[in-house]
């Protein structure tokens, strides 16, 4: 079975305003007191309103699920005792003048100086799948297979509208955020593993880039894990989501090393094509028409069903299809969580939009 992991990023709000709190050094360590959290799981981000949190190596999607659920209660319980909540959106909804503060390490306090206004605005959150390979060579070839899926995941996980209190417009406005560092988006092609290290090495060695971290490409290989890691989804409002995409993303990459093995050629995107259906993917969620992965406009809902169709061997072997279908089938029909924060906004203010975050981020 092919191992899969997940990490989670959580902003920590005021529980009546939504606005972010920089307590994650106080909420950290309250979660590692829990006896059901290994201290290690819970991370520090950039910025001192957020936390992550990542599972251990799991074998299928019952125990991602499970260790989802567990790591956000814990940590949902350790903000509540530091009088926060954590909500999981992919932008902050609302934010003060002035800027969260800096988490104090060295590697993000050179992020500042590299860029402050950049650092000052990277109020996002996403999450990141890591599915495990069998070497590096590989892993740049399953790269380059499912790159032209990624649009299509933006817009399935779209979960961020609002920027400073109003709506951006676009269903992921992360996307359009990350979007602006030097090596970010969708990653290119590349000939083979030489060619992979080569043009990193080189990106490295010119300074725009400081060090394999800030390779923000929304799929890449892992420096730590012998895993292909993706990372375009923003992060979920909901944990039977993310086991969602976790399932996704699995079959993908089980999809691409089966072609690989197949020697099958592998799929003509160029980037400029890749890039548009990237932008478009964040502008319009799955409320609009969604470009496929042969750059045609199509209906979101046709496109995603071309996606299950494509993805359906590697889902049956894991035994993962009727709980994948019927959660995308529930995405196709309730609207992205981008769609909801919009109703919910409209209808009951920013108090029902916080009570939404709150709620949903640590529900069953």
């Amino acid at each position: 079975m092919i191992t899969v992991g997940v990490e989670e990023e959580f902003f920590l709000v005021d529980p009546v305003t939504c606005l972010p709190v920089p307590l994650a050094d106080e909420v950290r360590a309250a979660a590692g007191l829990e006896p059901i959290v290994d201290a290690s799981e819970v991370q520090s981000e950039l910025l001192q309103s957020q936390i992550e949190v990542a599972t251990p190596i799991c074998t299928d999607l019952d125990e991602v699920g499970g260790h989802l659920l567990r790591l956000r209660h814990a940590l949902g319980t350790a903000a509540e005792k530091n009088g926060c909540r954590i909500v999981a959106a992919g932008t902050a909804p609302f934010r003060e003048a002035a800027p969260v503060p800096v988490t104090e390490c060295a590697r993000y306090l050179a992020m500042r100086s590299q860029a402050p206004q950049l650092v000052e605005e990277q109020l996002v959150n996403g999450m990141h799948i890591h599915v495990g390979v069998p070497d590096r060579a590989t892993g740049v070839g399953v790269l380059n297979r499912i790159r032209p899926w990624l649009p299509v995941l933006v817009a399935m996980s779209a979960n961020s509208p609002l920027w400073d209190g109003h709506d951006t417009g676009f269903a992921s406005w992360r996307t359009v955020i990350f979007g602006r560092w030097p090596a970010a988006g969708p990653p290119p092609h590349f000939a083979d593993l030489d060619d992979h290290d080569t043009r990193i090495r080189v990106l490295l060695e010119s300074g725009a880039v400081s060090d394999t971290g800030q390779l923000y490409w929304q799929a890449r290989l892992s420096d730590r894990y012998p895993t292909v890691e993706v990372r375009c989804m923003d992060v979920q409002l909901r944990a039977d989501t993310a086991v969602m995409f976790t399932g996704i993303v699995r079959a993908l990459v089980a999809t691409a090393l089966h072609e690989e093995a197949a020697g099958a050629p592998p799929p003509v995107c160029p980037p400029e094509r890749l890039q548009a259906a990237n932008w478009y993917a964040a502008r319009h969620g799955l409320s609009d028409l969604l470009m496929d992965p042969e750059g045609r406009c199509r209906r979101a809902g046709d496109v995603l069903c071309l996606l299950l169709d494509a993805l359906t061997p590697a889902l049956e072997e894991t035994g993962d299809t009727r709980e994948v279908s019927s959660l995308v089938h529930r995405l196709l029909q309730q609207g992205t969580p981008a769609d909801q924060q919009r109703r919910v906004l409209a209808e009951g203010g920013p108090a029902a939009l916080t009570d939404l975050l709150i709620t949903e981020t640590v529900a069953p």
